[in-house]
């Protein structure tokens, strides 16, 4: 740590940070209230003060405070001249609606597939049903869950396909 000890013998450190912090107060506190005279709002130079006749509270480097008094190009205006947003305008459809296609289906599923899925499924389902309701199970039946489980999960996994499809970017219109 950097930081000096309050309580050691030297002080310097500390008193020279104190009067660092008294005199930006000091500062602050005089910008912030009305000055009993106003200042020149132009130097000895005839260039006007960077910062004169702002306080502290006027400060906005980007300029968010008040609205711009030049439009941007893209900007419209009502009757009243008020700028628009992107929520004041409304849709043109003229398009129909999305309607997704109907899902396969599952009367039409190769059977030992359907059984993979219910084994792939069922299998954690059972074992959750069975430490809930059947504390008492035999070890076999409890092996046998997990071992349909597993088994159901391979062969899901080995009927994926084994290359990808190049032209096939996934997308559909």
């Amino acid at each position: 740590m950097n930081r000096p000890d309050p309580n050691s013998a030297d002080q310097s450190a500390n008193k020279d940070d104190d009067a660092v912090w008294q005199d930006l107060v000091a500062r602050l506190e005089a910008t912030q209230s009305a000055p009993d005279k106003p200042e020149p709002d132009v130097a000895e130079a005839g260039q006007p003060k960077p910062g004169a006749g702002k306080s502290f509270s006027d400060f906005d480097p980007l300029g968010l405070s008040a609205p711009s008094a030049v439009p941007s190009p893209d900007a419209a205006a009502d009757e009243q001249g008020r700028r628009l947003g992107p929520r004041d305008f409304e849709v043109d459809d003229d398009e129909e609606p999305f309607v997704p296609e109907e899902p396969p289906s599952l009367a039409g599923t190769e059977p030992l597939t359907m059984l993979a899925w219910v084994g792939a499924v069922g299998g954690p389902i059972a074992l959750l049903f069975t430490a809930m309701f059947w504390r008492s199970a035999p070890l076999a039946a409890i092996l046998g869950i997990v071992a349909a489980f597993v088994a159901s999960v391979v062969f899901l996994i080995m009927r994926l396909p084994q290359e990808k499809n190049e032209d096939d970017d996934g997308a559909r219109i």
